[in-house]
């Protein structure tokens, strides 16, 4: 019998392959290859043609289409990789049937639940199937579910060659957590025209706007000395640092935003007393956005500069991404299409904008439109993250219905 949606996430998630910041190599860690070179030969087992892993780790293969028709070649795309941010590895995944509301216990943490007062996504998962880690890592459904959703569309169509379908293009990527899903990707070599991530969240829920994203590390040189003999020379860092990240607007912060609002994001804060480093992104809708909170920070900086003269900070600006919404525009069938798809899934296709990015944030502003569908997951990055089966498989039956409107569409 052929594996299912579930069956395949299952064994994905299992597979250690957290990235990592800050690094040299590409991928940022090698383990992302044990998940990449399966992948790449469970394609090659289903008899896909023109499978391939190059160097950096990305994963490309075509399904020739078995139709005749003028539909241009069409991209599916996930990340293999979870993020830096909580640990990836012995991931114990909890499945959850026919579950019937109230708050859900992960076993392998006391007192830590995934609340329903906060997870609205759980009134579609009543009665359904639900994924879990036991709170001891993530679970990996960001993006492991994208993948198995990809891995199961392409099963289903070689089994059911009645379904008729134009080329369709595979893609897998490394990296991505950290920013760098696409720094290697040969778009030419992809050969789609048009693409989809399969990266997004509760069932329905279709993206084409993302952020528009920079980001910077703050480094403060203080001058370290013991303590006791300290007076009017210790230039202590961390104190500096502190009085940066506590001078930032507070209803400029992820947890007081929603919508279309911008945010700036102090995430991650190392060091000592002679030195000390802050990295801090930047998220706006409206590119032009980017500029006002970089002054913001900028702004901070030489006010606290001002209050420490004997410190030396040095700020490092990095351009990260771009809102996809411009390049999507520039061929509305990419997402009239999927929102059919949609509706034929059963669906309500419901377009939100996404307080964050994809790969396809990048490949859009490089010229594959690419927006983002739904997997079913929820609270990505986290220990209570969790999956919605049914969302996974609504998600495939879109993609399904998706490479069939393009050969409809075409004729």
């Amino acid at each position: 019998m052929a594996e299912t949606v579930l069956d395949k996430f299952l064994r994905y998630v299992v597979i250690d392959t957290q990235s990592k910041e800050d690094v040299e190599d590409y991928p940022s860690t090698a383990k992302q290859f044990d998940l990449l070179n399966l992948l790449a030969k469970e394609l090659k087992d289903l008899d896909v043609p023109q499978v391939s892993i190059d160097k950096y780790g990305y994963v490309m293969a075509t399904l020739p289409a078995n139709v005749s028709t003028n539909a241009p070649a069409v991209g599916f795309i996930a990340h293999v990789d979870t993020s830096p941010e909580v640990s990836d590895t012995d991931v114990k995944p909890q499945v959850i049937k026919n579950y019937q509301g109230g708050d859900i216990a992960l076993k392998g943490v006391p007192d830590l639940f995934i609340r329903e007062s906060e997870n609205p996504p759980l009134k579609f998962a009543l009665g359904k199937t639900i994924v879990t880690s036991d709170g001891t890592t993530l679970l990996g459904a960001d993006d492991k579910a994208g993948v198995a959703i990809i891995m199961t569309s392409i099963q289903h169509l070689i089994q059911h060659p009645e379904i008729p379908h134009g080329e369709i293009k595979i893609g897998f990527t490394p990296d991505e957590e950290v920013g760098n899903g696409t720094k290697y990707f040969d778009i030419p070599k992809f050969g789609a025209k048009f693409a989809y991530t399969i990266d997004g969240d509760t069932p329905g829920e279709l993206n084409k706007e993302t952020f528009s994203a920079d980001a910077c590390t703050i480094t403060v040189q203080g001058r370290d000395i013991h303590p006791g003999s300290a007076k009017n020379i210790m230039v202590n860092a961390v104190r500096v640092v502190s009085d940066i990240i506590a001078r930032l607007p507070k209803n400029q912060a992820p947890e007081t935003t929603e919508g279309y609002e911008p945010y700036i994001h102090p995430y991650v804060l190392e060091g000592g007393v002679g030195k000390a480093t802050v990295k801090i992104i930047f998220r706006d809708f409206k590119t032009e956005g980017l500029s006002v909170l970089r002054n913001v920070v900028e702004k901070t900086v030489a006010d606290v500069q001002a209050l420490y003269p004997k410190a030396v900070i040095e700020i490092k600006f990095v351009e990260q991404y771009r809102n996809m919404r411009e390049g999507i525009a520039k061929d509305p069938r990419v997402v009239d299409y999927l929102s059919e798809a949609t509706e034929r899934a059963g669906l309500k296709p419901d377009w939100q904008p996404i307080r964050g990015g994809t790969d396809g944030s990048r490949l859009t502003e490089l010229g594959l439109p690419t927006p983002n569908i739904f997997t079913g997951g929820a609270n990505y990055h986290s220990r209570t993250e969790w999956v919605n089966v049914w969302g996974m498989e609504k998600a495939v039956d879109t993609v399904l219905h998706l490479v069939q409107i393009w050969v409809e569409k075409s004729k």
